[in-house]
């Protein structure tokens, strides 16, 4: 008995000390762009290891005095909450209609929704189908293709199948229709689920740039990911121009350095606190959905 315990404390132990390294391997290149960012950019470029350098918020002000990062946070956020909320919209109620057996070829839509998710028609096909709708230049890019998600209706529909028939019928008895039943019963006792879908919706809203790539030409529609890609692309001419900038807009005040080093450091954190903050908010929800939504095939 006190060797089986033995054993299992040194098990513990050993799994303690692999996991945190683990987490140190994973949590480190985040905490160095954190640190690199609030340090001055000459202290910096000499090394950091694990405390910043002459911490100073130069370079987070320098960069969102900028005219471009003001829009492109808005686009991005607006594109976050929007999209979010149509994805989880249409895709509950196209997986609740999913499960009435009195919708014709019932069956056959489902299939057709995780068809989607096996197969993609390429980067060609979908440029001409955006541009055929209409959607270059225009904000609804952001939205309408991602209405429907093929996973998250399958998500959504298995969750939905677990919820007792009887509740449905009970409404239906006092006169409910179909839409009562959803935004009166079904959503409310789905918020897990739902909670689920607008972490992976709101996360891939924020983070994809290649719509705004292929499909945006002029600057007002521009997102914070795009933004960024183009800081890392070309921070070197960026640090020039903010550089210049600053040198004529203030000549009577010392110029503080910036470096392309930094602006990329400084952006990254920009793209990616907002999205971070997300998931602590909704982690309860997002486990025990994801859980849930994934009992029945």
């Amino acid at each position: 008995m006190k060797k089986h315990s033995f054993a299992g404390h040194t098990f513990n132990m050993i799994n303690a000390v692999l996991l945190t390294l683990l987490m140190i391997v994973c949590m480190y290149p985040f905490f160095y762009i954190f640190i690199y960012s609030i340090s001055d950019p000459i202290q910096a470029s000499q090394g950091l290891i694990l405390l910043p350098k002459e911490v100073t918020l130069s370079n987070y002000t320098q960069i969102l005095n900028q005219q471009m990062i003001g829009q492109a946070i808005f686009i991005s956020v607006s594109r976050t909450i929007i999209g979010t909320f149509v994805t989880v919209l249409s895709c509950s109620l196209f997986a609740f209609t999913l499960t009435k057996n009195e919708l014709p070829l019932r069956k056959w839509a489902y299939r057709f929704v995780i068809m989607t998710m096996y197969f993609n028609a390429g980067l060609i096909p979908w440029y001409l189908t955006m541009k055929g709708l209409g959607l270059g230049n225009n904000f609804m890019l952001y939205i309408l293709p991602t209405a429907i998600v093929g996973f998250y209706v399958i998500l959504l529909k298995t969750f939905f199948e677990q919820i007792p028939p009887a509740l449905e019928e009970c409404a239906t008895v006092d006169g409910a229709g179909y839409y009562t039943i959803v935004f009166k019963i079904i959503l409310p006792l789905s918020l897990p689920i739902l909670a689920t879908i607008a972490v992976f919706s709101a996360v891939n809203q924020w983070n994809t740039w290649v719509d705004n790539y292929f499909l945006v030409s002029g600057q007002k529609l521009r997102t914070l990911q795009m933004v960024l890609y183009d800081v890392l692309n070309q921070s070197e001419m960026l640090a020039r121009k903010m550089r210049e900038a600053q040198t004529q807009t203030s000549i009577s005040r010392p110029v503080s350095a910036i470096s392309p080093q930094s602006i990329r450091m400084t952006m990254t954190i920009i793209v990616t606190l907002p999205i971070i903050f997300v998931y602590p908010i909704l982690q309860g929800y997002f486990v025990k959905g994801i859980m849930l939504g994934a009992v029945k095939g």
